[in-house]
């Protein structure tokens, strides 16, 4: 599924009927193509995918606004292409990903505090664990029971085929198997709230101004968890950013939790424990669209993790 300019302006002009302007591409992830569009002076932006399901996500989690933590406004979502479309609020600021290093050392303190946010986020009308859906259910009953299900090859999932991928790829599925057994040992010990994970708060899914957090955008793979997810997600992946080299994202949170007042109970096992599934999962995804030398790099990443 791949757009130009003009077919998304003749399709926003045919959809409202009114002059369109200023169509331009802003990026395109693995699910997804955003343009950028001016329409009676306000600007907005549309994306294209086929998952009904992230937007509708997306549509939810504006709920979730606040101070440290904006997500913009979904305008409306509707059927184009023989797919999907989302209309939302443009967010305007430099994408997380592309900071210098200064900048990214500046952002830490407004990173934490979206952080906060997101922990704050009351959760008692929901239910489960695990990747929620749009009507705010999660479908498993425990965090162990999400943790330990990233070995399944679930035929539900987009990735479906990652098990045979990765079993029959070049680096094989002998790390993997090895580091889910030292998955299932940690998991058995985290017992945790239900909170709100975004789970991708890299991938230009985080913007910056002028020193904030202006936006978080895409929750399509947002679930109910262990709130430090989202830490060792930064923890995890800043190997990937010249950037995050020499910023401690463990060791300034515990600086900020200590500050708040905050006690996080086992914070170093359930951090680990987040770290290993994020490079399972990682794994899984790498196996699936077969990248290859990725695959090898999370594999040895994540058995360094199990200390082997």
């Amino acid at each position: 599924m791949s757009f130009n300019k003009e077919q998304v302006r003749q399709f926003i002009y045919g959809h409202y009927r009114q002059e369109v302007t200023n169509v331009m591409p802003i990026g395109a992830g693995e699910w997804s193509q955003a343009f950028s569009f001016r329409l009676e002076g306000i600007e907005y932006v549309i994306r294209f995918g086929a998952h009904k399901e992230d937007f509708e996500k997306d549509q939810r989690a504006t709920s979730f606004t606040s101070e440290s933590l904006v997500v913009p406004k979904v305008k409306e979502i509707g059927q184009a292409f023989d797919h999907y479309f989302a209309v939302s609020e443009r967010a305007y600021g430099e994408m997380l990903d592309e900071l210098s290093a200064a900048r990214m050392r500046n952002i830490v303190p407004a990173a934490l505090q979206m952080l906060d946010a997101l922990r704050e986020i009351d959760t008692s009308s929901t239910e489960g664990y695990g990747q929620w859906n749009a009507s705010g259910k999660a479908p498993f009953e425990t965090w162990k029971d999400y943790l330990l299900s990233v070995e399944l090859d679930d035929p539900m999932r987009r990735t479906h085929g990652w098990c045979t991928s990765l079993a029959q790829s070049p680096v094989g599925d002998t790390a993997f198997k090895q580091a889910f057994e030292r998955l299932k040992q940690l998991a058995a010990q985290c017992s945790v709230e239900r909170n709100i994970i975004h789970s991708d708060l890299l991938n230009r899914n985080v913007l910056v101004d002028n020193g904030k957090i202006s936006a978080v955008i895409d929750w399509g793979n947002a679930m109910y968890g262990d709130f430090l997810y989202d830490l060792a997600w930064f923890s995890y992946w800043s190997y990937a950013y010249l950037a995050m080299e020499g910023i401690n994202w463990e060791a300034e949170a515990r600086k900020h939790f200590a500050a708040l007042g905050l006690v996080v109970p086992n914070m170093e096992e359930r951090l680990l424990c987040c770290k290993i599934h994020i490079g399972l999962d990682a794994q899984a995804y790498n196996a699936f669209t077969k990248r290859w030398d990725e695959l090898e790099l999370n594999a040895k990443k994540t058995l360094e993790l199990c200390g082997a």
